[in-house]
Order: structure tokens, then sequence, then C-alpha cells
């Protein structure tokens, strides 16, 4: 009763797990690949493994001879127990969603109730699916039950025959009836009305009065709802009967809405309620009171599911599916859509995209494995964006860097949210690190977060045994922490990706991993479910909208990584690259700069004085007075780490310095001759600390400096330059 109740197979399995079946000799089931299993000994013998395969499972006996002999009809349940009243949940919010877009696209008002009972069964049975969410609701029965106890009245105008003796207050319709009505009584003769020549009168007279009804415009409407809704559901009982083998789930289900929506007609409160003359949509009562409101709104859907075509639909109830899982992942594209456009300006044009006028109705564009983008501009006072929601998009593996998709494999996540600064196309924000990705992966099997992370190995459970359950779980469909895995891959894999995250319908509520410091990049899930008050939809709202309060962030880490990132890859790498001896650490202690970002400085030693002058104080100077021999002062020169000497008639020179201190000083002609400078020719100088390198720094490693970038022969040879320690180390003397 309770299989028929929900339009089921009786015998019913339960996915993810193995059941082993015996046939009469002689017979064999139809081959289904990954789901029977025959003996290699004996064909009417093995095992039906349904694995992650939810609904209605039909089952082909043959004979020997490859005749068909009968058919069994399993239906295959999901583990999770709740799984019948998200799929009612789940439809019915779809339902609402794609009639919200057909408002969009086209003016109820314009259209006409017409659907074509002669169409393919399957299209049938989609648009019934619809308005079955629709009838079937728990708010369709509570805004019908609205309607019967607490109905709208109207006094009515009715007229009785009444003994002329019960009259109370004459009124001149009944003094016009003394006259003129049949069936008189004599009155005696010395009644008073015989002085005014008034023989007789009539033994009865009608009166006018009124009752309080139901049968209102309102009422009407009611009724002629459900009796449309009632004729829709037996035109595709009917459609269907004739494929009845095909489609017995098609048909239970109409069959039994059907009797459900007779029996509400068959109520008293319908008995006297009339057929509608005009249908008064713009009534106050039907558009503000409680259960006519609900009526309204469902009728209006009604009237538009019942054109609705949704191919994408054949992934969740074809061939007498119930698949819940892909009916999630749908359910979660409008969620998400109605979260985004929350946050974002995502424009009805392009939401509108989702529809378009097919052959054989109005079609909703969304289907499991089909790109759909839909795009947006997102105002922030200090930051404009551009905003991309896609479904099923496809990051290529044959690109290199730095065109945009994947750096391995073909990646293609159930939802990514892309950003990119105003100003830059798309293309061009993928080649220069400005866009970022966040996706999202749908997974309706898993209930709660500790099936995502997976468990933690202790004394009792060894790491080698939970790799073994693992393997058993995923060849039966019901592994867990792969779904985390696989987020790693999206992350690790798809260039300019922040974020990838598992979308459950658990209680959990929200779990992010941060990558680093700050909010992205990261991993995580979040736990949104199918329920009509507490969705988990808010706290994914507010995950999103710390991801954008983030990215306007110009000053962020990430910010800063991805312009970084940008820079070193705008350029080619070196062939030659540097295998040379250098500091591992710095003046602080800390890590050394790769040695591209190492600046160095090349100085003139003009004579023997000079040189003790540097060796004794651990100071060496620059001009600065513009004259020939000064130095330009360059990011390059300002934050320069280490200093090359050398002298005049010596073109070969390891004398390297490491610069210290917080950076250069001015130094004037007087302070200058303070630290012991002789015979200073400028009036300011810009003096560097110094100390002399370890030999092992640089392994005695010395630079031929006509060599160096940057170096000028003859009378300009003195002039100080600076450059990379890359550049520098290239100008080595060979062993």
């Amino acid at each position: 009763s309770e299989a028929e109740a929900f339009g089921e197979a009786a015998d019913q399995l339960t996915e993810g797990f193995s059941y082993e079946y015996k046939l009469p000799p002689g017979t064999e089931f139809t081959p289904l690949p990954g789901i029977i299993c025959p003996s290699r000994s004996d064909q009417s013998r093995g095992r039906i493994t349904p694995g992650i395969f939810v609904g209605l499972l039909s089952l082909q006996v043959l004979e020997a001879t490859g005749q068909r002999r009968s058919s069994v009809k399993l239906e295959v349940r999901s583990v999770k127990t709740s799984y019948r009243d998200d799929y009612r949940v789940m439809l019915k919010d779809i339902t609402e969603h794609c009639t919200d877009l057909l408002m969009q696209h086209s003016s109820p008002v314009t259209q006409t109730f017409e659907t074509d009972y002669d169409a393919d069964a399957s299209t049938i049975y989609q648009r019934f699916a619809f308005v079955k969410s629709i009838v079937d609701s728990d708010a369709f029965q509570e805004a019908i039950h609205r309607v019967i106890t607490s109905p709208v009245t109207a006094w009515a105008e009715t007229e009785q025959d009444v003994d002329i003796r019960n009259i109370r207050r004459m009124k001149s319709s009944h003094l016009r009836q003394f006259a003129t009505r049949s069936n008189r009584v004599d009155l005696p003769s010395n009644h008073p009305l015989r002085d005014s020549g008034l023989a007789s009168v009539p033994a009865r007279i009608t009166v006018a009065g009124k009752i309080e009804t139901v049968d209102t415009p309102e009422n009407r409407f009611v009724k002629h709802m459900l009796e449309t809704y009632l004729n829709f559901c037996v035109q595709v009982r009917e459609r269907l009967k004739k494929e009845k083998g095909d489609h017995p789930r098609a048909y239970s289900e109409a069959n039994a809405l059907s009797e459900k929506l007779e029996d509400i007609l068959n109520h008293d409160f319908f008995k006297s309620i009339s057929p509608p003359t005009t249908l008064p949509l713009n009534s106050p009562v039907l558009q503000r009171k409680e259960g006519y409101r609900e009526l309204l709104r469902g009728w209006l859907m009604f009237d538009l599911a019942a054109k609705l075509v949704w191919h994408g639909g054949e992934d969740v109830y074809g061939a007498g599916k119930r698949d819940v899982a892909v009916l999630y992942e749908y359910w979660l594209f409008f969620k998400l859509l109605e979260l985004l456009k929350e946050l974002f300006s995502i424009l009805p044009e392009s939401t509108g995209d989702l529809i378009e006028t097919t052959a054989d109705g109005i079609g909703l564009k969304l289907k499991a494995g089909k790109y759909t983008p839909l795009k947006g501009i997102y105002e922030h006072p200090t930051r404009k964006m551009h905003v991309e929601f896609s479904y099923n998009r496809t990051f290529s593996g044959d690109s290199s860097y730095p065109a945009k998709g994947s750096w391995s494999r073909q990646m293609r996540p159930d939802y990514t949210l892309t950003l990119w600064p105003f100003g830059f196309t798309q293309d061009e924000a993928e080649l220069q690190e400005t866009i970022v990705h966040i996706h999202f992966d749908a997974k309706y099997r898993i209930e709660g977060l500790a099936q995502i992370l997976g468990e933690q190995t202790t004394d009792e459970v060894s790491e080698e045994e939970i790799l073994t359950r693992e393997k058993t779980e995923q060849r039966s469909g019901k592994y867990k922490r792969a779904d985390l895995l696989k987020m790693h891959a999206y992350k690790d894999a798809i260039r300019r990706t922040v974020g990838a995250y598992v979308l459950y319908p658990g209680k959990d509520g929200r779990t992010s991993m941060q990558g680093f410091h700050e909010i992205i990049p990261g991993l995580g899930a979040f736990g949104v479910r199918p329920s009509s008050m507490d969705d988990g939809t808010k706290r994914l709202q507010s995950f999103i909208s710390e991801v954008v309060d983030h990215l306007v962030n110009r000053a962020s880490q990430r910010d800063s990584m991805t312009y970084q990132t940008y820079k070193i890859h705008e350029s080619k790498p070196d062939k030659d690259g540097v295998r040379e001896a250098m500091p591992e650490l710095d003046d602080k202690g800390q890590r050394s700069r790769p040695p591209a970002e190492v600046s160095v400085l090349v100085g003139y030693v003009k004579d023997a004085n000079h040189h003790a002058w540097i060796n004794s104080k651990g100071l060496y100077n620059f001009r600065t007075d513009g004259a020939h021999g000064s130095i330009r002062l360059s990011p390059e020169a300002a934050g320069a780490s280490y200093l090359l000497l050398h002298e005049k008639g010596k073109l070969v020179s390891g004398n390297i310095w490491q610069v210290i201190g917080r950076g250069p000083r001015i130094f004037s002609r007087a302070e200058i001759m303070r630290h012991g400078y002789c015979s200073p020719g400028s009036d300011q100088y810009l003096v560097y600390e110094i100390k002399k390198c370890a030999d092992v720094d640089f392994n005695n490693l010395a630079w031929d400096v006509r060599n160096i970038p940057g170096y000028s022969p003859g009378h300009a040879s003195a002039e100080p330059f600076a450059l990379s320690l890359t550049d520098l180390m290239k100008a080595k003397v060979q062993d």
C-alpha cells in the first residue's frame, strides 16, 4: 500500500547494495551492464548491483531461445530515508522557478491553455510531473482545506411562496399580487377589504428575501480550477494508458492524482456551486485571502507548467527513473541562481536565456552536461566586477599557460562562479591573472561532513584498512571521501581557481578550509537541503558575500600573489638559468629573494686611498650632483642588496659586498669628511653601509666587468649602474 501510494513497484531494493537472484532453469535476464551480473556457470543465477541507480528498474526475463517470457519490475530506493519528500519538494521548487522564468519570457495574460495530448509519452509525463508537483503539494492541500472550512460567502436574492396570513409587512409588490395572483380565497362579508371592492385574495404570495450562499465568483473559480486539473490528469492518464506497459509509473501516478481530485470535487461544498461565467483573476479575494491566494498562484503556475518542455527532465524521471540525485543537481542550480541574483545584478535578459520557444512548447534549456552561462555586473562602491554563473562549464586540458582551462585533464564542475574586474574582457582577465573561479559540486548521497572528510586513523583502524574500505565503497557507489579529493583536483588543475566546495543535503552547516591566511584560496562543504524552512542557503550566501568582500580588497595577499604570478610568467623563463653558489639567507637571517628580484650595484674604486676608506669604514659613496660619474637613483639602485667594485685597469673583479642597514643615506660634504673621506669632489653623496661577503657566499666567483649588462667602456667605465643578480651571474668568469 505504501508503494502504491507513491506510484512505486512493490518489490523494492536499496541503492549501493548487492542482491543475489535465481530464475527458473532455462531463463535469464536481459543483459544490463553494471547492474545485472549473471553467473558464468549458470545464466539463471547471478547478482543485481544497482549501484547509484535510483528509480524503477524494469528487467526482462528471456527464454533460452531469446524469446521474451515475462518482466520483473523492481523499485530501487535511495539510501536517504527522506528522498521521497526531497523529490517532491525539489520538483515543486523547480516548477516555481521555471514558471517565474516563463512569466518573464511571455506574459501569462496572453497565454492560452493548450496541451497536445498526442505528443510523445515522455514529454506528456514530464509535463504531468511539473503539474503534479503543484497539485500534490502540502500547500495546495492546505489551501483547499482553508477554502472549504472558511469560504467566501455572499447574500443571494431568493423568492418563496408564503401563506398570505404570515405576511407581517406589506410592500407594493405584495399589493399588486392581491389583484393578479390566482388560487384565490373569498373574503368574509364583513372584511374591511370588501369596502374597497376586493372580494377575494390569493392564498399564497411570492415574497423576496436573502440567504447566505457559497456560490460566489471566487468559489466558482476554485471549482473550475479543480475540474481543469482533473481533466488534465484524465487526459494524461488516457494517453499513457495506451502505453501502460512502457510507462507503468506514469499511468499509476496520473490515475492516483485523478482519484484525489475527484474526491475533492465530491465534497458537499462544491455541489452547490455553479459553473463560472468569467474568471475573476483580479478579485481582491483571490489575490489576498488565505487559501484563495495560494490557489490562484498555483493556477497561474499550472497554466504555464502544462506547456513547459524540459528535455533535461529525462535524466530525472525518464524511463521510470526517479533519480533524486540528478534532481538535486538541477534544484541546486535554481537555488544558487536565486542566491546570486540577490548578491549580484544578473539581468532578467540573462536569466531569460534559460527559456526558448520550441516546436513542442516552451522549453527549459537546462540539461546535465550542457554548458549554461548567466552573466551580470556587480556594482560595488569601490570596485566594479563582471559576474558569470555557469552550469556544466568545461575547462579544457589542451591549452598551455597562460590560456584559460586546465593544465592537466579536462574538468567540468557542476557550477562555476567567475568574477573579474570591469574593464577587462574575460580572456584578458585570464591572461593577466585578474580573474577568479569558484566551483561547487552537488553530492546528494552525502549526509554529513564526516563522510566528506573521511575517517581519522586511530590505533584500532589502520590507514591501510581505511583505504581498503574506501575502495570497497567506491565499487558499490557509496564512496564519499573521493568527493573532497575531487575538489582538490578542481582547485589545483583549473587555472585561476580560488575555491572548490561540496554541496550536500546535510544539516552540518558550513565548513571552509583556508589555504593560507585569507578566506580564499580554500576548500570546503556546505549543507543545502530541500526544505521549506531553513535550507542552508543563508550560510552559503554569507560565505559568498565574504568572498566578494575579499575580492574588492585591493591590498589582499591573494591579489598580490596573482600580480606576482602574472609578472613572473609574463616572459618565458631563461633557458640558461643560474646554478651558481649564492647566499641562502639575507642580512636578517630570512630566506634570500630569487636572484631575478635581487639588485646589484656596480661601483668604481678610484684609487688606493678610496679602497682603504671603504675597507676601514664599511661604507661606499656615490656622487649625486648630476655630474659625470653620478648615480641615477632608480628603485633597483635604492634597493640594492649587493655591491660589486672594480678598479681602473682591472677588468676582472671578485670584490663583492653585501649592502646592510635600512637603505642608503645622504651625506653632505662636511658629513662625509667627518667619516674620514679625503678630498670630496661633490657637495652631496649617496652612502651605502656594506660588509664584505664571505668567500663561501659566492664560492670565490669573479666577474668580467666588460660582460656585465650596463657596463660602458672608455671614459664611462666609472659610471655606476644597477642590474639583477641573475644578469650578474651570466658575466662570471668561467673556470
